[in-house]
């Protein structure tokens, strides 16, 4: 089949993306949807492109050069691609595509004025807009013109921000292939962009229109401030007219100019509210047409509309499916386990069929649906004291949903049925055995599993995990645990807001609960210590660490003087806490004992930042703060009107936290163990998989939900095409950020500190550990980055308990997601770090080595000059 230059826009549709790129392809679509006009045009297929690239043989090896070049290095990526752009502009058009596409212009009619624009085979795709990164050209005019930008927009595809953008996005260079498109050039009273759901808050039901004057470059350029309306449902809800000074108007001979709007016009808005219901209404019929919420480009011409552009909203968070058209209101999930990460399918299955409570899922994050609990007053009040307690953030977000009183119904309170979410369980007594024992029965539960799951394989492997999920229920909502969790946590709640009330104290608690027994998780932090206590004295093991990057690390320490030594305490220290790793809620993520080079940084930080024994003399010095802090308690207390009683019921208190606070961590200790079983086991199965042909790699696994993964191993047949569409969504959905409260019409309501007790300027969060703390920041995303000095304070987004290592080294800790409750807020309660987590933006807003205060007690940080 010979190669075919020139397309009529008529001809194409979405299916023809490689063909005619993205926009081509958009276009095409949109001009066959009813009563949507499309100015007229054709496109320049890829074919052409290709042909161009194979004219410079030069090409190649730049292309080479430019795929090695790291995406940071922005000075080689510049220059480079310049040259090749260059290269491209250079190439003169063969005759026979140079004739293709004179003919096609003669039927928009020779002289028309054109807009010629770029269209990418990677571009305004539903997973990735790449939107602005090639060019278009506006006003056009003749034969020669419209050949030169046809030739710039070829060059395009070798702008320093799109080579940058496919690099960090592991796209290859290659496989990415420009078409153009060349359309006749409309001049419009009016134009701008039509979002079909509010890119801000993401509500699928708000439309949001931007209008200015003349063409619609002014407003993509940022040159004026457009009008705004916010139409829904029919009718304009919101408007801000701007005054826009200026414009951009096309000029005779070709080209553009910016022009000044006469005063009288300036604060005119750019659409009548029928023109912009109008216009919504054309909208929604494009976003029914491709199934999703777009981004459109439009223009007023003659009392008319016309589509430029249309493409898919990249930025929206997308809805759990429920199936009905009821109002639903989902509280995140990852904000209270400290994963706000996406997770792989696997990931997310696992934790579903392990959770206690239904979980929806959406953008690769779990969601729980409140409504039912926020529908009925009792439950209500319950849940929005527990998850206020949690985190402030998400009872407001949740109360500005019951504000709008048509959002949640209003349901008649539930009869006798248990107590109400959150509600107060049955006391139990202040016994540190119950914890002794509850600990036993979940080793001995994990022992069973660990013995039991080494002899199954195959689909016999899925049915005993069945059945190993339900006694995985069974030990987390063992009753007894329960309450052991709730005492602690009640008892904390109670000294805090009591001797606030007696002693005028804010979070007493905190320094109370310093060096709590049986608290596995700073257990963990304490026991790295005692590890980088072996390593210290043998300078050999600590050299050959720091260029440590195979996995196969351990093995060759035996080789080194006080090697075998420092092998052994790493292993045993894996043994105990080696199923850890940061997001461990996702089953797929690399575990410290699959993955021990995590460590090492750690490890080293500590070897040079403390001397031996540390471990024992911090937790003795929490311990005795701890105690003494209990001891002035009490004496002030008693010096108190009826004292003695007030005295004593704060010492009940203070022994019940100390009790049962340190416990509070153990259940996710238990579950990640279990995990790791689970994990290994469906490793081997994936690894038969492999073997058999089945599968490419082991861990295409993690693409499959458990229920899909069970039907592979029974039918030793996979959709490869599913993996490889799940494996680009997981990558897409690192771009999204997770809201803590989301709603059915999609909109992500975000809460606010109600706080006017802030010096101006300090960044708000949750006050969970006490004490004022000033130091240099350390902005940390990945744990296997950290490098710490003494004084430090850590800043990330959030810390789950294989963070805890690190906490031993520093002096207080900024997290942008977490609670009172929440792992990172416990252990720096125990370590005794000043700590405000709940921090929207602190990793953007603090900058990596800015002195900052942590005003632990206050729930602040201040950025310091």
């Amino acid at each position: 089949m010979t190669e075919r230059y020139v397309w009529d826009l008529q001809e194409v549709d979405e299916t023809q993306l490689a063909v005619v790129g993205g926009k081509g392809a958009h276009l095409g679509g949109l001009s066959r949807i009813e009563g949507i006009r499309v100015p007229g045009g054709f496109c320049v297929t890829t074919d052409a492109f290709q042909r161009i690239m194979a004219e410079a043989p030069s090409l190649d090896d730049r292309l080479d050069q430019l795929s090695r070049l790291n995406p940071d290095d922005r000075e080689a990526i510049r220059t480079l691609s310049a040259e090749i752009r260059r290269t491209i502009e250079g190439i003169a058009i063969p005759g026979d595509l140079a004739a293709a596409i004179t003919r096609a212009l003669a039927q928009l009619g020779e002289q028309a004025a054109c807009a010629v624009r770029s269209s990418a085979t990677a571009e305004d795709l539903p997973t990735a807009s790449f939107a602005g990164q090639q060019d278009t050209y506006l006003n056009v005019v003749g034969p020669t013109a419209i050949l030169q930008h046809v030739s710039r927009c070829w060059a395009s595809l070798f702008t320093e921000r799109a080579v940058t953008y496919r690099q960090r996005n592991g796209i290859d260079h290659r496989t990415v292939h420009m078409a153009v498109v060349v359309q006749r050039m409309v001049f419009p009273h009016a134009a701008g962009i039509l979002f079909t759901a509010d890119p801000v808050t993401g509500n699928r039901k708000v439309a949001t229109v931007d209008a200015g004057f003349g063409l619609g470059e002014a407003l993509v350029s940022g040159l004026v401030n457009p009008d705004v309306f916010k139409v829904r449902h029919g009718e304009v809800v919101a408007k801000a007219i701007a005054a826009k000074q200026r414009a951009v108007h096309a000029l005779p001979t070709g080209g553009t100019q910016e022009v000044a709007i006469d005063p009288q016009r300036q604060e005119q808005p750019a659409l009548t509210d029928a023109q912009a219901v109008r216009l919504v209404r054309l909208g929604r019929r494009i976003e029914a047409h491709f199934g999703r919420p777009q981004d459109i480009e439009w223009c007023l011409v003659d009392g008319g509309f016309q589509i430029v552009q249309s493409r898919p909203i990249t930025t929206l968070f997308p809805i759990p499916e429920t199936g009905d058209q009821e109002n639903h209101v989902y509280v995140s999930v990852g904000h209270g386990q400290m994963m706000t990460d996406p997770m792989k399918p696997l990931g997310l299955s696992m934790w579903q069929l392990t959770a206690m409570v239904p979980m929806h899922t959406a953008g690769g994050r779990l969601f729980v649906d409140v409504t039912r609990r926020l529908a009925s007053p009792a439950s209500r009040a319950g849940l929005l004291d527990v998850i206020g307690r949690g985190d402030p953030l998400i009872r407001d977000a949740l109360e500005s949903v019951l504000d709008r009183d048509d959002f949640v119904p209003s349901l008649p309170d539930a009869g006798p049925g248990g107590p109400p979410a959150g509600g107060a369980s049955a006391p139990i007594e202040t016994d540190p055995a119950i914890v002794t024992e509850l600990i036993e029965r979940n080793q001995v539960s994990i022992a069973a599993l660990e013995r039991d799951i080494r002899t199954k394989t195959g689909p016999a492997l899925f049915d005993f995990l069945l059945e190993a999920f339900e006694e995985h229920k069974r030990v987390l909502s063992d009753p007894l645990s329960m309450q052991a969790i709730m005492a602690g946590m009640e008892a904390t709640w109670w000294l805090n807001d009591t001797l606030r009330e007696w002693l005028d104290e804010k979070n007493a608690a905190d320094t109370l609960t310093l060096s709590a027994p049986d608290n596995v998780t700073s257990e963990m932090g304490l026991a790295l210590l005692d590890v980088a206590d072996v390593i210290r004295p043998h300078s050999e093991v600590v050299a050959f660490l720091q260029g440590v990057e195979d996995e196969g690390f351990l093995d060759e320490l035996a080789k080194l003087t006080g090697g075998t030594e420092a092998r052994d305490a790493i292993e045993a220290y894996l043994d105990r806490y080696g199923m850890r790793c940061v997001g461990e809620i996702d089953i797929t993520r690399p575990r410290w004992r699959e993955r021990p080079t995590t460590l090492v940084p750690v490890i080293l930080d500590n070897v040079r930042n403390f001397e031996p024994g540390a471990a024992e003399r911090r937790f003795e010095q929490g311990r005795q703060k701890a105690q003494k802090k209990g001891q002035d308690v009490l004496s002030r207390l008693r010096a108190l009107p009826d004292g003695d009683r007030k005295a004593d019921e704060a010492k009940r208190m203070i022994d019940r936290v100390r009790t049962f606070i340190g416990y509070r961590e153990y259940p996710k200790y238990g579950i990640v163990s279990r995990y790791f079983l689970y994990k290994q086991a469906l490793l081997e199965e994936a690894e038969r998989l492999v073997q058999a042909g089945v599968l490419p790699e082991k861990e295409d696994i993690f693409y499959l939900t458990f229920q899909e993964l069970h039907d592979v191993v029974r039918s030793h047949q996979v959709d490869g095409r599913l993996i490889q569409q799940r494996k680009d969504a997981f990558r897409s959905y690192h771009a999204l950020t997770p809201p803590r409260v989301l709603t059915s019409d999609g909109e992500a309501v975000t809460g606010a500190y109600r706080r006017d007790d802030v010096p101006a300027g300090a960044l708000i969060g949750l006050p969970v550990s006490a004490g004022t703390v000033e130091g240099r920041a350390r902005v940390i995303l990945d744990i296997a980055e950290a490098d710490l000095e003494a004084g430090d304070i850590l800043v990330t987004t959030f810390t789950d308990p294989s963070w805890s290592p690190l906490f031993v080294g520093i002096a207080g800790l900024v997290t942008e997601v977490g609670g009172q409750m929440t792992h990172g807020a416990v252990i720096a309660r125990e370590y005794g770090l000043p700590a405000v987590v709940g921090v929207e933006q602190a990793t953007r807003l603090i900058r990596d080595g800015q002195r900052i205060r942590v005003h632990g007690t206050d729930g602040y940080v201040e950025i310091l000059p």
